[in-house]
């Protein structure tokens, strides 16, 4: 069973809604903004159930990517947590390129999970940023997702990791042990990002809710977002979600990412799409639909 999966017949048992606002995120001093940038995609476009709905009739594989950027503004990249190769990222490159459209990938799992951000790994740390400048104006968010099993003993190592990294390097720190987020670990971990200007990933699944922590260290918020097939607590939640979305613009908020995943990727376009109807409702945005009339 995937991170944080409930058992479906006991969904519409849980207590999924968001906590509030951390009381540091006003302190933060964010600038004035009216006009949040808001990405919203998917953590895959090689789905072949997309074709007809998504993707045009007879959309060929290789044109996935093609079909994906017309319908989407951002993808949570996952292929390179598997594999960095430079064709690969400089292939994806030229395909967004006059788009504004962003790629978010994933640190390689060799980083994270194998050698745990260790030092003897900073010369693939290296590589793996030199090959995300391939994506130039197309490069949104990066982020660092850690093993269940890392804990905030390992504070130190984290913290040298992300000093290793360019300044200017946008990166957002997926922590999924609950122990960061309980006790003294929380504000120092969270002050300790704050102060590096690097974004906490929020992980919104059923059953792990101790890590929803609400809590922004810059003005850039990175969502994880699990969904459900089609149960109806999805709409309830990306409704919350859209509202919350609403009042971090007015916070102060300058880049905001959302992913919708599951299990069954078929079913992801349509809780994007409803999340898109929500926010441009809520914060005034044109977000372009996913589920528009496609071309046979």
């Amino acid at each position: 069973m995937k991170f944080g999966t409930p058992d479906l017949n006991e969904l519409g048992g849980l207590d999924l809604s968001l906590p509030p606002d951390h009381a540091d995120n006003g302190k933060l001093n964010l600038r004035s903004t009216a006009d949040t940038r808001v990405f919203v995609g998917c953590s895959v476009w090689t789905e072949d159930s997309w074709v007809g709905s998504v993707f045009p009739e007879k959309t060929r594989k290789k044109d996935y990517l093609a079909e994906y950027i017309k319908k989407f503004n951002s993808v949570e990249l996952n292929g390179t947590f598997y594999n960095i190769k430079k064709a690969n990222m400089q292939a994806w490159a030229e395909a967004a390129k006059g788009n504004d459209f962003k790629y978010c990938p994933k640190f390689n799992r060799r980083i994270s999970h194998v050698k745990r951000l260790k030092e003897e790994i900073f010369d693939l740390v290296d590589y793996f940023v030199e090959m995300c400048m391939n994506f130039g104006d197309n490069l949104g968010m990066t982020f660092l997702q850690m093993p269940e099993n890392f804990g905030s003993k390992w504070f130190d190592r984290l913290k040298l990791f992300l000093e290793h990294l360019p300044k200017d390097f946008p990166v957002a720190v997926e922590l999924r042990n609950e122990d960061w987020f309980d006790g003294p670990a929380f504000d120092e971990t969270f002050h300790m990002l704050s102060e590096l200007n690097k974004t906490a990933v929020i992980t919104d699944t059923a059953t792990k809710r101790s890590i929803i922590h609400q809590r922004l260290t810059n003005d850039k918020v990175f969502v994880r977002f699990a969904a459900y097939e089609d149960h109806p607590t999805n709409w309830v939640r990306l409704e919350e979600w859209a509202e919350r979305i609403r009042s971090w613009s007015a916070l102060g908020v300058s880049e905001f990412y959302f992913f919708c995943k599951q299990e069954d990727e078929s079913y992801a376009p349509g809780n994007a799409d409803y999340f898109i109807k929500k926010i441009n409702e809520n914060v005034g945005l044109s977000l372009k639909s996913p589920l528009e009339p496609v071309d046979g």
